[in-house]
C-alpha cells in the first residue's frame, strides 16, 4: 500500500505529493511512527494541533536530516528536546528553577540496524514541498567558535531555548550540540530565517537577521557536533 494512503488512514491527513514509497520502510513508518509524527503534510496547521502533537513532523525529513545520523539515532535514540515536544507539559518547579520532569517523558522506540536502515531510506525519500526550504542558501561559511558562541549566546539569545553544550542552555527547544551531524545546512538556514514557514505557530521567534548574520549563525550551528553525522 502506498505510504500516502497509510498516512492518510492513520492520521486523517492530506498526503504530500512529493513522497511515494512502498515496502518494508513504509510498513515500519506506519507501525512505529505515525502515532506521534505526521509523515504526510498536515491539512490542519492550527495552534491546537501544534500543542497536541507528540513528535515533530516528518513529512519533509529528507530535506532536514542527514541519513547517517538517522540510521545511528534510530538504533540508539537520545533526547533531542530535553523537555519533550511541548515543553510546558514536562517541566516541574523546584526551589531554584523549573526542571524537566523525566517521569512524564516517553522513551523513543529503538530499531534494529536493519530496520533503522530501511526506515532512514523511507524518511530520506520524504522531501520538502517546493519553496519550503531555501535550497543552496547556505554558502559554506566557516565561523570561529568563540565568535559564534558569543553570537549564539549573547547577541541573539539562542541559549535561552537551546543548548549548544550538554547541560548549558534552555530546554524549551531542541539541543543543538549535535545539530551539525543531525541537520542539513539549508534546513538550518531556512528555519532560522522563517521558522513559522516551516512549522506554523511554533514558539521560536523570527529573528529578522541580515544575510551575513544568517550565514554566520548557520555556520556556527553546523560546526556544533559535526562529527555526529559521520
Amino acid at each position: 500500500m502506498n505510504l500516502h494512503l497509510l498516512a492518510a488512514l492513520g492520521l486523517g491527513l492530506v498526503a504530500s505529493p512529493v513522497f511515494a514509497a512502498d515496502g518494508i520502510g513504509a510498513g515500519l513508518l506506519k507501525s512505529q511512527c505515525i502515532s506521534c509524527h505526521a509523515i504526510a503534510k498536515p491539512d490542519n496547521a492550527s495552534l491546537d494541533r501544534l500543542w497536541e502533537r507528540k513528535g515533530p513532523d516528518l513529512y519533509y525529513s529528507g530535506s532536514k536530516f542527514n541519513k547517517p545520523w538517522l540510521e545511528k539515532w534510530l538504533q540508539n535514540p537520545a533526547s533531542i528536546r530535553p523537555a519533550g515536544e511541548f515543553y510546558t507539559r514536562h517541566v516541574k518547579g523546584t526551589d531554584k528553577e523549573d526542571a524537566v520532569d523525566e517521569s512524564t517523558l516517553t522513551p523513543h522506540v529503538k530499531l534494529s540496524e536493519a530496520d533503522a536502515e530501511v526506515v532512514a531510506d523511507a524518511l530520506m525519500a520524504m522531501v520538502a514541498p517546493a519553496g519550503l526550504i531555501d535550497k543552496g542558501a547556505f554558502k559554506g561559511e566557516k565561523v570561529g567558535m568563540a565568535m559564534g558562541a558569543m553570537f549564539f549566546n549573547k547577541l541573539r539569545g539562542c541559549a535561552a531555548c537551546h543548548m549548544a553544550k550538554p547541560g548549558m542552555g534552555g530546554a524549551s527547544g531542541p539541543e543543538l550540540f549535535t545539530a551539525g551531524g543531525r541537520l542539513q545546512a539549508d534546513y538550518i538556514y531556512s528555519y532560522i530565517k522563517n521558522p513559522q514557514k516551516i512549522d506554523p505557530h511554533i514558539w521560536m521567534p523570527t529573528l529578522n537577521l541580515a544575510e551575513p548574520d544568517l550565514q554566520r549563525l548557520t555556520g556556527y550551528i553546523l560546526q556544533l557536533g559535526a562529527s555526529e553525522g559521520k
